[in-house]
Parts: structure tokens; sequence; C-alpha cells
């Protein structure tokens, strides 16, 4: 077998114009290819106007050489067709024809042509050599570039001639950068001692929005998670990756990097592509940011006006990336933060998210895209309701009464819907959620829900987990039963519905409660298995495993066992009528109210101390109320 003849490839017509082949040219195309080549090599090539190739000897009619269209003007029509974009696939031969590529896309290319332009081949090997004196060098004309664009701006800021050239530079030293991010354990220091950051974050001032836009997408590559993860091994000696993205992002925080990028928000024209992409990459920096230090989301937005300005972007009516990237970035804010949701209440952000959510009463979101959109708001919504001051606003601007009807209309909001009355029902604050609920006429709809059928999978599967919708619809019945005053209509109301219908809601907590203990012992037995590994180890179990257990416990069906028991203890004390029907359903499995009992004292053992405190009014707290229960069933 001659290797030589499997890799060789046509040698290309002379000329600049090449063919235009697709993407994935075919074997039979290819082949085509080497015929004409092969004819090549004897006459000139040249192409036909209808597409096709011909000898200039054997060409009938008019025929336009590759000279003919270069003198009329016509543009190139070379393409990269070669598999994987390689630029010099056809390119590259050796004497006898055997290929070998660059290997390289056009995109690579682009890159190594901007490194001639700033600097010819030692440029080149900066790019393909990154060490200290690399980095210093891209540095050093970074820094010149920039002064000498400030120097021609001063001196001639009315004559844009003047200074042109150097704007052209300076964009080209900005992209020279973003190799950097390739080795940060190398350059991020370097970057921080030269003070290209202050540098840096100086141009987000820059009067020219192009160069605004390359800095963004500098810092967004520098600060990308990813930095570096390439060459990570081999930098193991110098240092840490992360100690070096850590410093670099304290230095942008310390040069003021997070209020010059929300200024520079409404800089942008959305109009623009550009722009466009310059916002996504401003959103991106605050995820980077944020996802490396979850605490800056406190200064983010105490320090700069991010939270109007991204209320402001989720209004609009016409949907896109940008839009759908602020709606995470609100997300992000949010979590486990209460001053930020204390300031998304102050500026009538809650009015604003409920406006935005009531488009998708009526109608569903057109693609997966906004769909996502969607759901990071309602997300907002339930971060935000952890706070009892906008359980209050939720409250006043009628929430309650829109997530009741969208639970009624069953379009795609519904789900969340009900997420969402589930956080603003819970705690003693959600008490006068949990009135207007029932006043909204909500309970129908809830139950409706409750006693919806399952699908065929989930009946297939007996220790199936309980549906999204079942769990929060749980939560909300919890709530219900926790915050409604005895004797009163409302909790009169509710109660009916556990009896009507031949006592069928407490049937079907039963059979939720079955399915949660068949998934609650596959999950013990999984633990059990691992403690004897651990055991047999010689391995200390302490009580930092011990939690980390209970919380696998909870997600394996513990958390849903406790749920139904605590709305089982409730209801059969209030009503003899159910309690004498759930000890007779018990019994059949061979069950008893003992059984309850120990799944609440679990509970009750596990309550959090923070949550335990008495409402204003007097009504006691969960343990208390888990105290309770226990001690009446008990007495069963």
């Amino acid at each position: 077998m001659d290797i030589d003849k499997l890799f060789k490839v046509p040698k290309l017509p002379s000329g600049s114009n090449k063919r235009r082949l697709p993407d994935n040219p075919t074997p039979e195309m290819l082949k085509r290819m080497r015929m004409d080549a092969e004819v090549s090599e004897s006459s000139p090539s040249v192409i036909d106007l209808n597409g096709g190739s011909s000898s200039r000897d054997k060409g009938k009619g008019r025929a336009t050489t590759v000279e003919d269209e270069e003198e009329e003007g016509q543009p190139s029509t070379e393409a990269d067709f070669a598999p994987g974009g390689d630029a010099d696939y056809f390119a590259e031969e050796d004497d006898e024809g055997r290929f070998f590529g660059g290997g390289l896309t056009k995109e690579q290319k682009d890159i190594l042509n901007i490194f001639d332009r700033a600097g010819g081949e030692e440029a080149r090997e900066d790019l393909e050599e990154m060490n200290v004196t690399t980095v210093r060098r891209l540095l050093t004309r970074f820094e010149k570039a920039v002064n000498k664009n400030q120097d021609q701006r001063s001196k001639y800021p009315d004559d844009p001639t003047k200074f042109i050239d150097s704007e052209a530079d300076l964009d080209l030293a900005l992209k020279a950068l973003l190799p950097l991010a390739q080795s940060p354990v190398v350059a991020y220091p370097e970057i921080i001692r030269s003070g290209a950051v202050g540098r840096l974050i100086g141009l987000l001032s820059h009067e020219n929005m192009d160069i605004v836009i390359d800095v963004v997408e500098v810092i967004h590559e520098f600060t990308d998670e990813d930095v570096g993860n390439e060459v990570e091994d081999e930098e193991e000696g110098e240092g840490s990756r992360e100690d070096a993205l850590k410093q670099l992002v304290q230095s942008f925080i310390d040069n003021a990097v997070l209020e010059l990028l929300v200024d520079n928000l409404n800089r942008f024209n959305e109009e623009e592509e550009s722009d466009r992409q310059g916002i996504f990459h401003v959103l991106g920096i605050f995820e980077n940011l944020l996802g490396f230090n979850a605490e800056l989301s406190t200064q983010l937005v105490s320090k700069t006006k991010i939270l109007p300005w991204v209320l402001k972007r989720i209004e609009s009516t016409k949907h896109d990336e940008n839009r759908g990237y602020a709606a995470e970035i609100l997300s992000i804010l949010l979590q486990n933060n209460g001053p930020n949701r204390l300031e998304l209440g102050k500026l009538g952000g809650v009015d604003t998210i409920l406006k935005v959510l009531a488009r998708y009463r009526k109608r569903n979101p057109v693609d997966a895209d906004e769909t996502e959109f969607m759901e990071n708001l309602f997300d907002v919504l339930c971060s935000a309701l952890s706070e009892p001051e906008i359980k209050e606003q939720f409250l006043e601007l009628e929430g309650v009464d829109l997530m009741v009807l969208m639970m009624k209309d069953k379009m795609q909001a519904r789900s969340r819907a009900i997420k969402v009355l589930d956080y603003a029902m819970s705690g003693p604050a959600g008490t006068a959620a949990c009135e207007t609920f029932v006043e909204a006429l909500g309970l129908k709809t809830l139950f409706s829900t409750f006693m919806s059928k399952a699908g065929k999978k989930q009946k297939a599967t007996a220790g199936h987990a309980a549906s999204e919708d079942t769990a929060h619809t749980l939560g909300i019945v919890s709530s219900l039963l926790s915050n409604l005053a005895s004797e009163s209509p409302a909790r009169i109301r509710l109660l009916a519905k556990f009896v009507e219908n031949n006592y069928e809601k407490p049937e079907k907590l039963l059979e939720i409660r079955e399915a949660a203990q068949a998934r609650l012992r596959a999950t013990d037995k999984d633990i059990e298995d691992e403690k004897k590994r651990w055991e047999a180890e010689g391995e200390e179990i302490g009580p930092e495993m011990e939690d980390l257990w209970y919380l696998r416990r909870l997600d394996g069906g513990l958390f849903t066992l406790q749920t139904v028991d605590y709305i089982l203890g409730w209801i059969a004390m209030e009503d003899d009528g159910i309690r004498a029907h759930i000890q007779k359903l018990l019994a059949r499995k061979s069950q008893s109210f003992k059984d309850v009992v120990k799944t609440l004292q679990i509970f009750h053992d596990n309550v959090d101390e923070d949550k335990t405190e008495a409402s204003l009014d007097g009504s006691p707290s969960q343990r208390e109320i888990l105290r309770n229960l226990i001690v009446f069933l008990e007495a069963c």
C-alpha cells in the first residue's frame, strides 16, 4: 500500500480563484477535482460561467479566466470548504504532493493575522509560547497603544482623521490580549503588576463604543470560570489558577469595574448587533464575577443601578437573548440575599414582575428561550417571597389573585403559579395570603390539581417521586392548616374538602405516603451501605456527614413523607370521621398513627430553631404545633 497516494491531494488551479465547494464535499466531488487537476497540469484552468471547469483548448463559447474576473472587479469566490474549516487544507503540500495542512480555522487565522499586523513574526511567536516575557511584551504594546491614542485624541479632539489610525492600533492591541486568558497563572499577575487593569477599566469610558466593546470582551474572557483549564496541568508548579483569577477579580473590583460596566449599559444601542453583543458580554461578566464570589451581588446592587436597568429591560414586549439574560442575572442577584430582595421591593420590582408574568396567563412562551425567561421570573418571585415585606407587597398587588387565575387557566405558567403560592403562603407571614387564597376560590383548583391522576410512567414505578405540582400542593395545604384560624369560615371550607366524596383526599394522601416510604427505604439502604463501607475503612463519621445524609434522606422521600404526615395529623385532630377513616386505611397496611408519630418526631427534632418563633399575633410556632400533634396522635 502506497501511503503517499492515500494522502495525495490535487493541486489547485493557478491564480487566486479557487472553485467553491460545499462545507462538506462528497468523495465524488473530490474525485472530480483530482481529474480536473490532472488536466490543469498540462494547460491553464478556466472557469465556465455555468460553473463547469474545462481546458482553454477544449472550452467552447465564452469562458471567463481568473484574470478576467479580477479585471472586472468581481469578488473572489475563495471559501473554506475543507473538513474542520481548515483554511490551508488544500494549500500546504510538500514536493511530493502529500498533505500537511495548517490545522487552523478561519477564525484562528484571523487572530494570527491580528498578531501579524501588531508585530509580525515576533507577535506570532508570542502566541505560540506564552511566558512572562511574552506577556510583558504584549502588555507593553497595549500600554503604548493606549498612550498614543490618548495623546492623538487630546491633540486633535475635533479631527478624527488624526487619531483614527491610533484607534485602529488600540483595537488590535486589545484583541491581542485575548490569548492571555489561556495562561492565567503566568499572565494575570503581570496584568496586575503592570497597571494594565487600570488602563482597561479606564477605556470603559472611551468615546468610541467599539473600543468599549473590545474592553468588555477582554474582561469577559479574563473572568471566565474556565480560563486556563487546557493548560492547568502544565502550570501546577507555578501557582493556582483560582488564586490568579481571584487576584485579578479583586483588582477589577478595586478599580470600580462594576460601576463602570453598569454605566455603560445605557450607552449601548441595541439596534446595532455589536452593541447587543456588548450588553451580552457585560451581563456575562456579572455572571462570571457572581459565580466566583456570590457576596459581590450585594455590592453590585447597592453601588450601581443594575436593578433599575434589569427591571426596565425585562419589561420589553419583544423577547430576545439579552432580555432572557437580564432575567437570569436578576435571579442570581436575589439568591440567598435579603438586602437585594428588599431593594427589589423598594424599586417596585414585584409590580413589574407581576405585570410581565400576567402576559403568560392566556398564552404560552413561543420557544424554549422564552420559557426559560418566564421560569426565571417565577423563580425571582419565589426568592423574593422569603421576605415578609415582599409577601405583604405581593398581597397588596393582588399577586395571590393572579396566581389563582393562572392555576385555573391551565397554561404553561400554571405549575409555576402553584410554586409561587407555596412560597407566598408559607410561615406566619403568609397568613393573610392563605385567607385571600380561600376567598379567591383557590381551593377547588388546588384540590383538582392534587387529585389529578399520575401518568402511565409514574404508575409503572411504585416508588416514583411526587411530581413538582403535587409537592407544592402539599406545601400549600400544610400552610393553610397552619395559618387559618380555628373555627374560621375559611378553615371549615378547607376541612370540608377532606370529607367530600367519601374521604377521597385522605386516601390520596396515603397513596403519596406509601410512594414516599418506598423511595425513603431505597435511600436508607444506600446510606446504610455507605456507613458500613466507612466503618470497614476505619473512617470516623462526624456530625457534618450525618447532616449530609439527612439532606439526602429529605431528597429521597423524607420531606414528602413529613409533609403528608403533618397534614394527616392536622385533619385527624380536626375531624373524628377523617381520623377513623385514616386509622382504617393504615390498618390495612399493618400501620397505625404510631408510624405517623415517628415521622413527626424526626420533623420536630430537625426544625430550624430560627423558624420556631411564634408570630406577632400569638399563634404557635411550627415546633409547638408538631409537639401538640405528636401528643394527640400518641393518645389515639
